[in-house]
């Protein structure tokens, strides 16, 4: 038999795999938590040298970085312990661009919990968990604010700029503003706008901190309340709508829309920023895979398509919708009044 015809026999490695993701998750959780990116970054690179640093036996260092190289996270040579670049860029406390701090969102027991329940959420068409993540005043969502903005911090910066090719802003309505750094940066690039920022208030004590930790405190409004029941106002140049219409269902999303619409001065634009995946809805893989977690966490989010974005719109009373250029894991999709 030939190697081709010996690599293309039926395997149950990938089932395996599968099955076996959680070690994943626990290994990288162990590892962050323990600093071994930190420690390795800091040029301690064998198991005895990374285990002193992270107050941990020998044995389970040595077997936590094997675990992880094997996966791709960090190198070897000999007994010595490297950094991968993607590693070395988002996991070592010291960078700039270091995401660990995103784990204390995205492992909080709820979304856990409800992927622990998918067989029931895939029968019923969502979340096992009444609301999910969706209860008003979740403090989950004060976690994602307090852990997720250095995720965030580069596509606020890319989406920011690319709306400024638009002309300035003065007056711009940041909805489920969260951590607040899409409407900062926005601030930040404009330097005569003033950001209303809607969102549950226990999550606006976040982005408030971070509007003046970021200079744009005394251009910084809030808006407390529940997106669908508080009063925007109108006369906006911009809305930006980060990463929200994926958590409802189309009739929701267009009813959303066109209130949006309404607070929107004639020309005005709405700034859509989603995972959108192609219309085969299996590529690009992680847009498209974003509609497991709306399935599991939520009654009826998805991913959408730019086509089902547009229709939203569109049905809103939105005249043009263009697909903008990718922001990070995002798409901008823009909506003209």
């Amino acid at each position: 038999m030939s190697t081709a015809a010996i690599q293309q026999q039926p395997t149950p490695e990938r089932f395996f795999a599968a099955i076996n993701a959680y070690e994943q998750t626990e290994a990288m959780k162990t590892a962050l938590e323990l600093e071994v990116f930190t420690a390795i970054a800091e040029g301690n690179a064998t198991a005895a040298t990374i285990a002193k640093r992270c107050s941990a036996s020998e044995r389970g260092i040595r077997t936590l970085c094997d675990f992880l190289t094997i996966h791709g996270f960090l190198t070897k040579q000999g007994t010595a312990y490297g950094l991968a670049p993607d590693t070395a860029m988002f996991l070592n406390r010291q960078s700039p661009a270091y995401l660990g701090g995103a784990v204390d969102f995205l492992l909080t027991s709820r979304i856990r919990d409800a992927h622990s329940r998918l067989t029931e959420a895939v029968r019923k068409g969502g979340t096992a968990l009444g609301q999910g993540n969706l209860d008003p005043e979740n403090p989950d969502w004060v976690k994602f604010a307090k852990a997720m903005m250095p995720m965030m911090f580069m596509s606020a910066q890319l989406m920011a700029a690319d709306l400024r090719k638009g002309g300035e802003v003065e007056k711009v309505l940041d909805i489920a503003a969260g951590h607040g750094i899409y409407g900062i940066s926005v601030a930040k690039q404009n330097p005569s706008a003033h950001i209303y920022a809607s969102d549950w208030k226990n999550v606006l004590e976040v982005a408030a901190q971070n509007a003046q930790a970021m200079g744009v405190a005394d251009r910084y409004h809030l808006l407390p309340g529940s997106a669908f029941e508080t009063d925007f106002g109108s006369g906006y140049d911009l809305a930006l709508i980060t990463n929200f219409l994926h958590h409802f269902d189309p009739p929701t999303c267009t009813a959303f829309m066109r209130k949006v619409y309404a607070a929107l001065k004639p020309g005005g634009r709405a700034a859509i920023a989603e995972f959108v995946p192609n219309p085969d809805r299996v590529s690009p893989p992680m847009a498209a895979a974003f509609s497991m977690m709306m399935l599991a966490t939520t009654p009826s989010g998805d991913a959408y398509t730019f086509a089902e974005l547009e229709t939203m719109a569109k049905d809103a009373g939105f005249t043009r919708v263009e697909l903008g250029s990718p922001i990070g894991p995002d798409s901008l999709v823009i909506a003209y009044r």
